[in-house]
């Protein structure tokens, strides 16, 4: 499986390669407007990853994961979406805004997700919203995936990379819908590790799943 991770200069995109690297994923592959930085990037942490740009790095992969911050999602995926043609998109922005009294959730009626899919012809799913960065270069997190799409196909790619990058489950959260509430989640997640200083992520109980 080759994965494509644009922006994965950052720490997000680069802590998901850290983790897919780790769990064997074949071919891995940062992207960024910056060829040699993602080069640069990849040949730090090793085993099967190279570094391209944004556009070189989809041509080819069976899922793209659109990792760079939530200001820069739209621009990224509009930049992209000629090379994406119809390679799934994985959505994992959140578009947060802080204030001294707490974190809030972004007040549009509509998710990232779903706006991106409205700039593309790729199916877009959305997931990982409540996974810190911190949480993923040292060992895969103890937390489940949450992974929400309209298109089968694309949504079973991204619970399944998901899988390789959570100790815990990857779950199907719905339709792409269902971002709206899990783009929202990562506020309260926010919240919660800024007042307890933790690192803290999401389990799901009761729930039985292969």
């Amino acid at each position: 499986m080759k994965v494509a991770i644009l922006g994965g200069t950052g720490s997000f995109g680069r802590g998901v390669a850290v983790r897919l690297a780790a769990a064997g994923v074949d071919d891995v592959v940062i992207g960024s407007r910056d060829a040699e930085r993602a080069q640069a990037i990849a040949a730090e942490i090793g085993g099967r990853v190279s570094g391209a740009t944004n556009d070189d790095a989809v041509r080819g992969a069976d899922i793209a994961v659109l990792a760079v911050k939530a200001d820069a999602a739209l621009d990224t995926a509009r930049d992209i979406a000629g090379a994406l043609g119809v390679v799934p998109l994985f959505s994992v922005a959140s578009a947060l805004s802080f204030s001294k009294d707490g974190v809030r959730s972004d007040p549009d009626a509509r998710a990232i997700a779903e706006r991106i899919q409205d700039l593309v012809q790729a199916p877009v799913v959305a997931g990982l919203h409540t996974i810190a960065a911190a949480n993923l270069e040292e060992a895969a997190p103890q937390e489940d995936a949450l992974i929400c799409g309209d298109d089968l196909e694309a949504k079973t790619l991204a619970i399944e990379i998901s899988s390789r990058i959570v100790a815990g489950a990857a779950l199907d959260a719905g339709p792409l819908a269902s971002a709206r509430a899990l783009e929202g989640l990562t506020a309260v997640i926010v919240n919660v590790n800024k007042r307890y200083k933790a690192h803290a992520g999401v389990r799901i109980t009761g729930v039985h799943h292969e």
